[in-house]
């Protein structure tokens, strides 16, 4: 997905302390080699941002944390998730009393909880240093039982960044958007909020230079921004200074609604895992913002291989508009995930699957964006031994994974399968479960070899008939850093 700001700090961190001790501990002859691959360390600090759950009265909203055992950790660290409480901005004074932390794991590899109610919920701010901060995840889960946005909603908790693409928003009538802007940091952050629709951008002044405090968080309603009214919009979030971290709250009157995750880099080739097998109804939605426009070719990568939906083979989407199909039930009744690739030349698009189940009265939505592959791996939190569902697709080549579920977070042992996944196929696949289960695990998904595997994790949870679920898509979780090693040059205090 975005960069991750944290993870360079990290490395560059790193780097220091390998060039340091290099250069109070001479070597007593010269190396015979001039350099070698860069070696991959566990980073030493992470950073997550949770937006404030709901604004309804009835919500109940669990955080589940996890960190895998990671190699060459020190022994030491801690972690917690900590309400944003806003500070002025010169961060001396005004700050409010930090209240005690709604979670804080205890050891890696078993997961901790923590819940809150009602609609004062606030943004969370989290902190993992040490053994702890490898890997690090949190996963917010809601649970609203009624009105706008009714069902289940989850939402991984994100790093701070500056750029942000959203396709997959609307401020048609009977939806409620709001992106939720949160400041880790202890000087002010200033945001441009811009919104393109089916014609092009949508004029609006109001979203410049929004200013979100230090340690705090704004949620914004999109309707606020532009009198249009549109169906589909891509939401573009572009900090001018400091950083944020940003998520879409989409709710729907009638259909539920979900948390929106921005949308991976603008890319030649998108891959949109983990499309529930019950879907009834599948939208995709992309936008490019360059000067080209962008013709891609649709597939579905299905059980048995790539097919082309019939009726929406291609995909053409004109420079700086958004464009929106309906897919109907593209999967049919079996797992499958979309992947996007050009027809000629290449241009760069970021795209959102709105996929809708249950029928016409009963029905809940969610959203796939476009994600990243798994990469060394990736790990799902808060999950439970009924109603999670683990998507895997290895859209270009044969892969063999390992999936790990964790201890339980009040009792159980880890347990660890291996699967492997066709070239252009997808699996639902049968996730191990914790020995002795009790309370919520987490996933580890890490490719052992073969091209590159992308995945998501669904939570379901029915309801007096409605058919509630959230997705999730699981890149990588960006745990190591890449820090080269140095050798001693004493030829620099010669010259």
């Amino acid at each position: 997905m975005n960069r991750t700001t944290l993870s360079l700090l990290a490395g560059t961190a790193a780097l220091a302390a390998v060039t340091g001790f290099a250069a109070l501990n001479p070597p007593a002859t010269a190396p015979a080699h001039t350099a070698e691959a860069a070696a991959q360390l566990p980073v030493e600090r992470t950073t997550l941002l949770c937006p404030a759950p709901s604004l309804s009265d009835i919500a109940d909203t669990s955080y589940t944390s996890f960190t895998p055992v990671t190699k060459g950790t020190t022994s030491d660290g801690k972690a917690e998730l900590q309400a944003a409480t806003e500070q002025s901005a010169d961060g001396t004074s005004g700050k409010k009393k930090a209240p005690k932390p709604v979670l804080t794991p205890k050891t890696p590899g078993t997961p901790a909880t923590g819940d809150t109610s009602g609609s004062d919920g606030p943004a969370y701010v989290g902190t993992a240093e040490g053994r702890y901060a490898p890997g690090w995840t949190v996963q917010e889960t809601t649970e609203v039982a009624a009105g706008t946005g009714r069902g289940l909603q989850g939402v991984n908790c994100t790093g701070a960044d500056t750029d942000f693409w959203f396709p997959g928003a609307s401020t048609a009538a009977g939806r409620t958007d709001y992106v939720h802007l949160t400041n880790p940091d202890d000087s002010a952050a200033v945001v441009d909020i811009e919104l393109y629709g089916k014609d092009g951008q949508l004029k609006s002044s109001v979203g410049e230079g929004i200013t979100v405090a230090p340690h705090a968080s704004e949620p914004v309603l999109l309707s606020t921004l532009s009198d249009e009214k549109q169906t589909d919009l891509t939401v573009h979030v572009n900090v001018r200074s400091g950083r944020v971290g940003a998520s879409v709250q989409a709710l729907d009157d009638k259909t539920g609604g979900d948390w929106l995750a921005a949308s991976a880099d603008p890319s030649g080739s998108l891959v949109l895992p983990g499309i529930p097998k019950d879907a009834t109804d599948v939208r995709l939605i992309a936008f490019t913002d360059g000067d080209a426009d962008a013709d891609l070719k649709v597939r579905l990568a299905s059980p048995d291989g790539l097919i082309t939906p019939a009726g929406n083979e291609t995909l053409h989407v004109k420079a700086g508009m958004t464009t929106a199909t309906d897919l109907g039930d593209v999967t049919r009744g079996e797992a499958g995930s979309l992947v996007l690739t050009p027809t000629d030349q290449s241009v760069p698009v970021v795209a959102a699957l709105r996929v809708t189940r249950g029928k016409s009265g009963k029905q809940e939505t969610a959203y796939i964006p476009a994600t990243a592959p798994v990469g060394t791996r990736a790990t799902s939190a808060d999950n439970s031994g009924k109603g999670s569902t683990l998507s895997l697709t290895a859209p270009t080549g044969t892969a063999q994974v390992k999936v790990t579920a964790s201890a339980g977070s009040e009792g159980g042992k880890a347990v660890s399968k291996t699967f492997t996944i066709k070239s252009g196929t997808t699996q639902d696949v049968d996730a191990p479960v914790p020995s002795g289960l009790k309370g919520t695990y987490a996933l580890t998904v890490e490719p052992i070899s073969g091209g590159p595997v992308y995945g998501s994790r669904t939570l379901a949870a029915t309801e007096d008939g409605i058919p509630g679920f959230t997705i999730q898509t699981l890149p990588d979780d960006r745990g190591t850093v890449a820090v080269p090693e140095a050798d001693q040059d004493v030829s620099v205090l010669q010259k």
